[in-house]
């Protein structure tokens, strides 16, 4: 068999593979190396490639697409830098359990460290950062080697899939000529069941029946608990720990990304102010809990974190069904590897119905309070950042997903999206925290969810301007709410600006970016808002128009610290006042 016989037959069988294990997006950046998958890739019709040219964000896109689908999405490209530039997205999916199957092309073993053009060392490029790593063979035509590259792609799916989610890499070195022959009647109908070489099957974390009753009668021996849900995506867990919480009669401490603060259910145990009235000594030690039950990533509220660590005596169940470690804080007394969904209903069987103690109708209380007091907001004529995100309750459609930026945003959406019915989903790059490839990552997610919002400050925007060409090239329709402050508003909160001789130059970073030129060379529509009747009525309108737009919020961090701390203030007060005699 001649080489590209054999190299296209090769490529063929592993595409085929991918298409039978259940790939269906695929993300590739254009280069010569990676010719023969790229061409091979397109002419599979179960395939639906996306081409993003720059590698950076073409690997955030396929984030966004993985994190929305929860299914791998494949990424490819070329030889050299252009793989170093997956690296951040690589990051973000490790931390964050999102299942990528990253190709990269490569120069075969006789071209490396001879100084051949485009050549790096891509051996463990990633390093920890991907679950698997494999250098491909060289490709052959035999029977053997066709089943080779059928196996390894089925097990490359598996471990992308299986529990924890996260990245694998597979690297191809390739040999000239690469111009696959695609033209061949039966490219993919090749010498294979119908059921493929192998199928992987996957455990779920579990419990022993002694286990579950041991928890059990922990549990219900104590009726200070409460239960805290970070970010956590599966299928049906809203629904199991609102029902067991119900039992118990636990307040749930509701992260934004815990998908719990919007829905169907009454919301009557949903805590959604605690970033808020947690600040006051006072508050929290009148909130202590005696066990505390925490699922899913670590909560974004820094003062919630703080709360856990002032209870450390209190008992702390970790329950992941990925088997990690999310304990930042060395605080757990119990770390249960079970799947959620199926911890929640396993105890919620077991458990008997008990009666509301003044624990947590104390926590119910304080919640409702600083809601009521924060609704002040209404009345504030001017621009702000807090009356904002209070807003978009209000203003979102039914059923619209919003993905957040972070530093200021995501933690504006914690302390100020309160519950709601409108089923709206709330995402987040919180793996890694970073700010870089927000745009990509969202219009990744929003090629499988509308409607869309994407809501960020300038700088996180002007760190992926490029991204915005996906919205272009595949007609993505999105939103994206611009909360310009001109710099980096999180540090006006920090320490740094209380020293205010190198502050602008080293944290507040203003750029005095005109975005409108931006957002037109990507074929967008761009509107500066100037007042809130504006932004209800633009929000409104929004909702019949396609395509990318973009509606910048214009704000003053001075100011806005301001607001924040006066309103942290007044919050603390009246609940001490009203609420706790004034202790």
């Amino acid at each position: 068999m001649d080489h590209r016989k054999a190299l296209t037959t090769y490529i063929a069988s592993f595409v085929s593979e991918l298409a039978r294990s259940g790939v269906i997006d695929v993300v590739v950046s254009p280069g010569s190396r990676s010719t023969p998958i790229a061409m091979v890739l397109a002419e599979h019709p179960a395939l639906k490639l996306h081409i993003q040219v720059d590698e950076r964000s073409a690997a955030f896109y396929a984030l966004g697409i993985a994190k929305t689908t929860r299914k791998p999405t494949v990424l490819l490209c070329t030889s050299g830098t252009a793989a170093a530039n997956y690296y951040p997205a690589i990051v973000e999916a490790n931390i964050s359990r999102i299942p990528l199957v990253v190709l990269t092309a490569d120069r075969p073993h006789e071209l490396r460290d001879v100084g051949a053009p485009q050549t790096i060392d891509q051996i463990h490029l990633y390093g920890n950062q991907v679950k698997w790593f494999m250098e491909m063979a060289p490709p052959e035509g035999t029977p053997e080697m066709l089943r080779y590259a059928r196996v390894v792609c089925a097990r490359a799916i598996s471990t992308a899939s299986g529990t924890p989610a996260g990245p694998v890499h597979l690297n191809f070195p390739l040999r000239e000529p690469l111009i696959p022959q695609i033209e061949n009647e039966g490219l993919f109908n090749q010498d294979v069941s119908e059921e493929g070489l192998v199928e992987i099957q996957r455990a779920t974390l579990a419990l022993q029946e002694t286990e579950y009753n041991h928890y059990r009668d922990k549990l219900n021996a104590i009726d200070k608990g409460i239960i805290i849900c970070g970010g956590i995506e599966e299928d049906g867990f809203p629904e199991a720990v609102i029902s067991l919480a119900k039992k118990l009669h636990f307040p749930i401490i509701a992260d934004p990304l815990s998908q719990l603060r919007s829905g169907t259910h009454s919301g009557d145990l949903i805590i959604d102010a605690y970033d808020t009235f947690l600040r006051n000594e006072d508050i929290r030690s009148h909130l202590k809990p005696e066990i505390i039950i925490r699922f899913g990533s670590m909560p974004v509220s820094k003062h919630l974190t703080f709360f856990l660590k002032e209870n450390h005596t209190a008992k702390q169940i970790v329950v992941d069904g990925g088997g990690g470690w999310r304990d930042p804080s060395l605080l757990s007394t119990d770390m249960v590897y079970c799947q959620e969904t199926l911890f929640c209903k396993e105890l919620d069987e077991r458990i008997g119905q008990k009666q509301e103690s003044s624990f947590s109708k104390k926590w119910i209380d304080v919640n409702k309070k600083a809601k009521e007091l924060i609704r002040v907001m209404d009345e504030q004529p001017f621009l702000s950042e807090a009356k904002l995100y209070y807003q978009l309750v209000e203003l979102l459609p039914e059923n619209a997903t919003i993905f957040v930026g972070n530093s200021m945003p995501i933690r504006d959406v914690d302390s100020f999206f309160h519950f709601n019915r409108k089923n709206i989903k709330i995402m987040a790059n919180r793996g890694a925290n970073g700010i870089d490839g927000t745009v990509s990552t969202a219009l990744g997610a929003a090629t499988k969810k509308q409607p869309f919002y994407l809501i960020l400050g300038d700088l996180t925007f002007f760190h992926d301007l490029n991204g915005m060409v996906a919205a272009k090239l595949q007609e993505i329709d999105i939103t994206i709410l611009l909360v310009n402050n001109n710099g980096g508003g999180i540090f006006s909160f920090l320490p740094q600006y209380e020293h205010p001789k190198h502050f602008e130059l080293l944290f507040g970073t203003p750029l005095d970016l005109d975005y409108s030129k931006a957002v037109e060379m990507y074929g967008g529509q761009f509107v500066s808002i100037q007042n809130w009747d504006q932004f209800k009525k633009e929000m409104i309108e929004d909702r019949t128009r396609s395509g990318l737009r973009v509606i910048e919020i214009v704000t003053n961090r001075d100011e806005n610290v301001k607001q924040h701390r006066d309103l942290w203030k007044s919050v603390s007060q009246e609940i001490r006042n009203t609420l706790l005699g004034g202790k």
